[in-house]
């Protein structure tokens, strides 16, 4: 950074409202109608809310004094607090889902961050560069070099700010054109499709991009009519006759009418490996249930003749509900039973058929939407040769990654090419819409033409806003939705009982295996019918920003140069956790059918790059050591290139999702992405001057469904080092670390005053790591003892130790380290005899404190729920900290903070260690993966303001201790 530049610093580097931007994150992820994750689907979005709140704390000057090269800032403590209190008002009104659109709640935003720029400007008036870097009149751009999904970009356009999206990845990059730059050149003006023409009076009033959103709608529609001409008679209605009625009076309303079929549901099928069946395909199924509603079930029953079956519906709940529900599947993983014989059908023997292509498909069921909700019908084979004698004139050959677990062409199944996870008619569909697409354009120009729009072949990549223009633009949405349908028109989407409903292809950030798969009706006029699809985009461009225009780039993070002068705010890509290329391939095969004559540069390859993407996969680059140090270096340059490049008055903000933990043999942890990733930021020259740990996801998300993975992200907050940054030694390193990190310890569990949150439990071990490293970063170098400098890994390692270095009571020392060992589980009393022996106590002391249970040679822990109800802290003898919090935890549990805060008021002595205890305990049990154990260490501390509130000036309550 520029040696004779004055920056206050930002509120990010010193405080933020952590609960409320948490609060607010985890709940925009239940939230779909409208958000702009429905524009199209994009893997790993940081949410809106966070963004946001990130973007203003980052622009927005702390209050607190402060005192740098020739200036001086700010107010004193007392005051700064105030102050700040006020702006995290504002943060917790911004980052509300309600107020995403609020005017009144984001010109506030604004104008507080048009307030700090002036202050920085007024500072910095007589910088040789001022007119070039501090121009009070407008402020600096902001630019996200790894765009993605386009949440950071959005947001800060959102706040005023012209903003720079730029990736590696095509459809990332069409993404962000769609959100932050094509709808800003179309503001404010009305439809051009004949509808609205013939209503003048509905040419007024068309806010931002609602006539465009308003055009795209029609044109879809106009599609759909188009292909229902054209292919209509791959999508049947079912009729429903008397015949029909004698078995399912259910249907004895319908007779004499035509249903519209929602999904036609399949299961997959190989050759019976019983060689007395070995001509049959018999069906792999994870389940029968069709529907699991109260008072709506059905179920699909296989009827058996023979060598051969077939399938039926019955309404109601089945007699053997197990059976049902368990299909032909056996267990967990892709071991099946072959439905005529019952014989065991393997993995090996199901991959090999897939393989050598014998793997097959038959009609389950057939969904249809009646008068008052689904009807289920059985399958005809009328339905199932319609749906086989589609014919395809093109199909995306491109081939499928084989190579990664991520894709189900790397599993060992016969999936080749990007065509082989579609049927036949789904080829159809979506090439029909996609070549409808260009015609659509053709359309719109027409009729933009006739509406008065100004008649000129400007293209849409050259800046054009005329007849040409526009219509590409349309074709840009049209284009979008082709490819999000794509998403509901494979043979990897499910069928969910529960829902009643058709589940796209991509449920996580991968594509498994599906055995039985629903079609959905891309004329249905539900979920997979194009029209749907649109509607429910176009509710996200009705709210876009429509103001400030914007631009999307194709470019390399690696070596950019749009950040030059910028403010930068990014969330790279994560280490291994997700091919982004591989997966987004899906997609790209239908945008360039579709897209390829609007933006013939970004459409120029037959795939997405993959050989720049910053990712570190084991097999593109033939081992992980290569993968790391290509991850590490690629890094390190985009990382440089943001250090060198960006505006010198505000601090860089880097995103990154903290990876699960690892045991090591040693039992040690080792967090291999972050490590790497920081190893790479500190030598492109930055300097951290603040990190925060944000829970950004729903702990129901698919992803962590039965797992005990960490739903956070940590925000890095990054200045760069001054070229004269000192070398110090470990010792000197070691003696910061030993100033610092106790009291960074003690601000974060506990909160400051008014102004800071306190850091949960399920957070610590990532928070510490912003004040170590801190420490650690803004030296050039820390060298050990023999003059090598000290990895980021050996630095992680020794911050880490602040968190495992608490002085507790001997038979405390003693329970920590044999829960450790063995958890709630016996152990053999030897092993605790010895322990008792190191840690200065015995197994009959520590039995006699009520913890363990000791005899038959075993000793165990006693759990939180065995703990005595009557427990006195006054009449007891021996009262290690250890049974202090989990008599702490049961009567929370049981009782309320009231109680427990009571029982807290009669230890007070123990209150600090019993808290540190219970972080112990929290970071011990979330690296071993006791899910449930961490959760109950995690709820007392989230509990703990309220616990001490409850703690009585007076004497105990005598009802605890009778």
């Amino acid at each position: 950074m520029n040696q004779n530049v004055k920056i206050p610093r930002k509120l990010i580097e010193v405080a933020l409202p952590l609960d409320a931007i948490n609060a607010a994150a985890a709940r925009e992820k239940s939230i779909r109608h409208g958000h702009p994750s429905t524009l199209h689907l994009w893997w790993a979005r940081r949410p809106l809310a966070a963004a946001r709140a990130v973007i203003f704390a980052q622009l927005v000057n702390d209050p607190g004094y402060q005192q740098g090269d020739g200036f001086k800032y700010g107010v004193n403590k007392k005051d700064a607090a105030v102050e700040r209190k006020r702006l995290f008002k504002i943060i917790e009104e911004l980052v509300r889902w309600e107020n995403t659109t609020n005017e009144e709640v984001l010109e506030k935003a604004r104008n507080e961050i048009r307030r700090s720029w002036r202050e920085v400007c007024e500072l910095n008036k007589d910088h040789p560069q001022a007119a070039e870097l501090f121009n009070p009149d407008k402020l600096p751009a902001l630019h996200d070099p790894f765009a993605g999904g386009g949440a950071i970009p959005l947001e800060a356009q959102r706040l005023g700010l012209n903003a720079y999206a730029s990736d590696l990845n095509p459809v990332a990059v069409l993404i962000n054109k769609a959100m932050i730059e094509i709808p800003p050149k179309f503001s404010n003006r009305p439809p051009v499709n004949p509808d609205m023409q013939k209503n003048l009076a509905q040419k007024a009033g068309w806010k931002g991009a609602t006539g465009l959103a308003e055009d795209v709608r029609y044109y879809g529609k106009w599609m759909h009519d188009q292909a229902e001409k054209r292919i209509g008679h791959l999508y049947p209605k079912v009729a429903i006759t008397e015949e029909m009625t004698t078995k399912r009076s259910d249907l004895k309303d319908y007779v004499g009418r035509e249903l519209t079929v929602i999904a036609w549901l399949w299961a997959r099928t190989v050759k019976s490996p019983n060689p007395a069946f070995s001509h049959v395909d018999v069906p792999l199924i994870a389940t029968f249930m069709l529907s699991t509603k109260r008072g709506k079930e059905a179920y699909i029953e296989p009827v058996i003749g023979g060598d051969a079956y077939r399938f039926i519906v019955k309404v109601g709940y089945p007699e053997d509900p197990d059976a049902a529900k368990a299909g032909t599947k056996l267990g967990r993983g892709s071991t099946f039973r072959c439905l005529l014989s019952g014989t065991p059908i393997s993995s090996n023997y199901i991959k090999g058929e897939s393989m050598a292509g014998r793997m097959g498909a038959r009609l389950m069921a057939i969904v249809t939407e009646g008068d008052r909700g689904r009807v289920y019908l059985d399958p005809t084979r009328e339905m199932e040769a319609i749906a086989h004698g589609a014919e395809p004139e093109w199909k995306p050959d491109e081939p499928m990654n084989r190579d990664t677990p991520n894709l189900v062409s790397g599993r060992g199944y016969g999936f080749f090419t990007w065509a082989d996870l579609f049927t036949p008619r789904q080829l159809v569909a979506l090439t029909t819409f996609s070549d409808l697409v260009q015609e659509a354009m053709e359309q719109v120009k027409r009729d933009a033409t006739t509406a008065g729009l100004p008649d000129n072949d400007i293209l849409l990549r050259n800046g054009g806003n005329g007849t040409t223009a526009y219509s590409e633009a349309v074709g840009v949405f049209l284009g979008l939705g082709i490819s999000k349908l794509s998403d509901a028109q494979s043979s990897f989407c499910r069928w969910k009982p529960s829902m009643t409903q058709s589940i796209g292809t991509f449920g996580r950030q991968a594509l498994p295996m599906v055995w039985d798969y629903s079609e959905a009706n891309v004329l249905g006029g539900m979920a997979g019918d194009p029209v749907v699809s649109i509607t429910n985009m176009m509710r996200v461009v009705d709210e876009l920003p429509n103001t400030i225009h914007c631009q999307a780039d194709h470019a390399d993070a690696r070596t950019q140069d749009l950040s030059k002068g910028m403010i930068v705010s990014t969330d790279p890509p994560y280490y291994d956790n997700i091919c982004y290329a591989d997966l987004s391939d899906f997609f790209y095969v239908w945008l360039r059918r579709s897209l390829r004559p609007v933006f013939p540069d970004l459409f120029a390859t037959l795939a997405t790059p993959k050989v720049d993407e910053l990712v570190a996969t084991r097999y593109r680059h033939g081992s992980k050591d290569a993968a790391e140090e290509f991850f590490m270096d690629g890094m390190k340059q985009a990382m440089r290139r943001l250090a060198e490049q960006a505006h010198p008055g505000f601090p860089v903000t880097i995103y990154y999702a903290f990876k699960q933990s690892e045991r090591k043999a040693d039992g040690g942890t080792t967090f291999t992405g972050w490590e790497t990733f920081l190893e790479a930021v500190h030598q492109a020259g930055f300097q951290l001057s603040g990190t925060w740990p944000m829970r950004t996801e729903m702990r129901t998300r698919q992803i962590a469904a039965g797992t005990n993975a960490l739903a956070s992200s940590i925000v890095l907050v990054c200045r760069k080092r001054p070229t004269d940054a000192s070398i110090v030694s470990r010792r000197e390193f070691l003696r910061e670390l030993d100033a610092v990190l106790p009291e960074a310890l003690d601000e974060m569990t506990r909160g400051v005053c008014v102004d800071r949150s306190p850091v949960a439990p399920v957070d610590l071990s990532q928070a510490i790591i912003g004040p170590g490293m801190a420490v650690f970063s803004k030296y050039e170098a820390v060298l050990e003892a023999d003059g090598t400098p000290m990895p980021v890994r050996t630095a992680l390692q020794l911050i880490n130790r602040y968190l495992a270095e608490d002085d507790f009571d001997a038979d405390t020392q003693f329970c920590l380290h044999w829960f450790e060992q063995y958890g709630w589980r016996e152990g053999p009393y030897g092993d605790a005899d010895t322990l008792s022996r190191a840690k200065g106590t015995s197994v009959d002391g520590v039995d006699n404190a009520g913890v363990i249970a000791s005899g038959e040679g075993k000793v165990r822990l006693h759990r939180w729920s065995e703990y005595p109800t009557n427990w006195n802290p006054h009449t007891d003898s021996r009262n290690p900290i250890w049974e202090t919090l989990h008599h702490l935890i049961r009567t929370l549990k049981q009782a309320g903070e009231t109680e427990a805060g009571a029982q807290l008021g009669a230890v007070k002595a123990q209150r600090e260690a019993t808290r540190q205890l219970a972080y112990r305990l929290y970071t011990l049990c979330e690296r071993k993966g006791w899910a449930e154990d961490a959760r109950a260490y995690n709820e007392l501390i989230t509990s703990w303001t309220g616990i001490e509130s409850a703690v009585s000036s007076e004497p105990v309550q005598s009802r605890l201790f009778e």
